[in-house]
């Protein structure tokens, strides 16, 4: 039997490498139930709980509703082309592997740096969201003793082992997913005026003002880019495909709900905000983690009567704060470890413990995680928003990454006289699926603070701390190219290695069926 199905893998390696000694392994120990929760708490966060209110304020419901749409369509793309590279070559580093071996070697070296880096500094972005969370319960204490204590307990979940990280995952995700769902079931049975205060607003708020679209164009592209930081989180389903027991049938599964998942909890419940709320509330645009008590989901928890509502969903955005802290452990920890085994990165980050856990990559990324330290010098506010921004951009150049990369694998793929029908999972909508993504995801990327150039005086800090993520990836594959030269990946060059591999594991399984089938037929005669 192939390794696929084994309980370990082998990590990818360069040429060089290969001759001298075997990589690293890590261990398969993921389940189908830790690839589906893993999924869907990347794609529910703070986004959906606190920023959703700013769309429909900005834009109106209908016009929320239909860039959520738009927005989680580009991400379905995104994430079936990330599914069909993901079950075809399931590896920790994903993106960074894909991009070098079918793009650029410069540019899958530069993703896999600015997507560690920009993961290492989501954990810090989320531990400082933590101190304004907290601030809520416990108001004079120091926001730092609230970081390090959730630090060290990140940590201590993903040092112990992968599947450690995944069963907390799984019922922080858990969490989150029971919140939507009584959200959505509570602001149906308040339209319906079966929970009342004595006023239904039936249809009231589609039609007050300007509404069900308000905004122009520009508008629309603003609220975009709101939107998508809504989503991103929902690529590490292909991190974590490289820790999974059987990657071949499980990425799958996982990838194909997700975009049912994205119309059920950001489609309807922004449908069931806009139905309740008026978009001309101001307390709509309140966006800041510190606002939980004037979000969406508190306000129309609080309309059916739950007074506690601010407390219970301050609790639902420490979880969502928690895991988002935690995947992004795991996330930067597994890509510095792939680059390591590929000889992107120092030896020493490739080195595991016996549990399968890259450690010293684990301690590299919570040195940039403690960035969230520099909160006590500084305005937690402040760090917060500079951080997030840094984060958020590189986030966007991996779905670019993965655009590109999907388009020229399956090209090649084809170009090498492989069979698609063979693919462990096929993206559908080839080639107008990666290419809309990338599209859409570039004029978001790019437009994400023009209106910093629509003023009369420039706010430069404000455009710094949004595009940074930018000019630091063209140093990095700059640099690359320069040390190595001609690392562009031709057609003819790329390698499908793996082809083979799924030949024999499909051969196998239809040899096993039909050993299963004669034994049937034998004992029903």
């Amino acid at each position: 039997m192939s390794n696929t199905n084994s309980g370990q893998m082998q990590a990818p390696a360069s040429e060089s490498q290969q001759d001298k000694a075997p990589a690293p392994q890590l261990h398969r120990v993921l389940k189908q139930r830790h690839l589906s929760m893993i999924a869907i708490g990347g794609a529910i966060g703070t986004g959906l709980f606190v920023a959703s209110g700013s769309a429909i304020a900005q834009v109106g419901p209908g016009g929320a509703v239909l860039t959520y749409l738009l927005i989680g369509i580009m991400v379905y793309y995104i994430m079936t082309s990330l599914g069909e590279l993901a079950a075809f070559m399931p590896v920790a580093g994903s993106f960074s592997t894909y991009a070098s071996r079918y793009v650029d070697r410069g540019f899958g070296f530069a993703l896999g740096w600015n997507f560690w880096f920009s993961w290492a500094v989501v954990v810090a972005v989320d531990l400082v969201a933590s101190q304004l969370v907290m601030a809520y319960w416990f108001p004079n204490v120091p926001g730092i003793l609230w970081s390090g204590l959730f630090l060290l307990l990140m940590v201590g979940l993903n040092a112990f082992s992968a599947r450690g990280f995944a069963e907390a995952e799984y019922w922080f995700a858990l969490i989150k997913v029971v919140a939507v769902v009584a959200f959505l079931i509570t602001g149906v049975l308040i339209l319906f005026g079966i929970i009342s205060n004595g006023h239904v607003p039936g249809f009231e708020n589609w039609t007050t003002g300007d509404a069900p679209f308000v905004g122009n164009f520009a508008t629309f592209v603003g609220v975009a880019m709101i939107v998508a930081y809504s989503f991103q989180g929902t690529e590490l389903v292909g991190v974590a495909a490289g820790e999974s027991e059987n990657p071949r049938e499980n990425v799958p599964r996982a990838i194909r709900q997700v975009f049912w998942r994205i119309l059920l909890f950001y489609v309807l419940a922004i449908i069931v905000i806009g139905f309740l709320i008026p978009y001309t509330d101001p307390q709509l645009l309140r966006t800041d983690v510190a606002d939980i008590a004037v979000s969406p989901f508190t306000l129309v928890f609080q309309h059916a009567g739950l007074l506690s509502a601010a407390t219970v969903m301050n609790a639902v955005i420490l979880t969502s704060v928690l895991s988002a802290g935690n995947s992004g452990m795991y996330a930067a920890t597994r890509m510095l470890f792939n680059m390591a085994t590929e000889g992107n990165a120092p030896r020493m980050f490739s080195q595991l413990t016996k549990n399968g856990v890259p450690l010293y990559a684990l301690i590299g990324s919570t040195l940039i995680a403690s960035l969230c330290l520099f909160s006590s010098l500084y305005s937690p506010q402040a760090v917060y928003i500079w951080l997030l921004n840094l984060a958020g951009m590189t986030e966007f150049i991996v779905w670019l990454g993965i655009a590109v990369s999907h388009y020229r694998f399956r090209r090649g793929y084809v170009m090498h006289g492989h069979d698609v029908g063979l693919l462990p999972y096929k993206a559908g909508a080839f080639p107008f699926g990666p290419i809309f993504a990338f599209v859409l995801c570039l004029v978001v990327t790019l437009g994400q603070n023009y209106q910093a150039f629509l003023e009369d005086r420039i706010d430069w800090g404000g455009v710094v701390s949004t595009y940074l993520g930018i000019p630091l990836f063209l140093v990095f594959w700059l640099g690359y190219w320069l040390v190595k030269r001609k690392t562009w990946v031709s057609y003819a060059d790329m390698r499908f290695d793996e082809a083979e591999e799924i030949k024999r594991e499909l051969a196998e399984k239809r040899a096993q069926q039909a050993v299963q089938k004669a034994v049937q037929k034998a004992a029903h005669h």
